[in-house]
């Protein structure tokens, strides 16, 4: 789980639509309504694919340089950035019921305290994964 930065080539189609296709990952591409469309919707499809491949451990590619990219009557190239913990973050975020063994010292202590076990398993998860709120 990270951030990437992968590039885009963007061809312009009929009507103003813009495709674009990520030449390093496969099956990865979409479409816009315009430019600006079709890189909001490249940033979309760059995280889920990321994240598929991530859930899969599957090896991500190294991005081509983008000065390496060939193109072609009219097409752009640019670079769209993805972060596939804030996908997870946004996507994929429902509760999971997990069970653990503390001293009971411990517990008595917290539940004296009011402590919020959730939050504060949820907080050093977080610290220990290194992952900023």
């Amino acid at each position: 789980m990270a951030k990437y930065v992968f590039p885009v080539i963007l061809t312009p189609e009929e009507n103003g639509l813009y495709s674009a296709n990520f030449p390093d990952l496969e099956s990865c591409y979409t479409q816009g309504e315009d430019l600006a469309d079709a890189l909001d919707a490249s940033a979309d499809i760059l995280a889920l694919t990321l994240y598929n491949l991530e859930e899969k451990g599957k090896i991500i590619p190294a991005p081509t340089p983008i000065n390496h990219l060939k193109t072609i009557n009219g097409e752009i190239t640019s670079l769209i950035f993805a972060n596939t913990i804030e996908y997870r973050k946004f996507y994929d975020n429902k509760s999971v019921k997990k069970t653990l063994t503390i001293p009971a010292w411990l517990n008595t202590m917290a539940e004296k305290n009011d402590v919020n076990f959730s939050a504060v398993l949820q907080k050093a998860l977080k610290e220990e994964l290194s992952i900023a709120e």
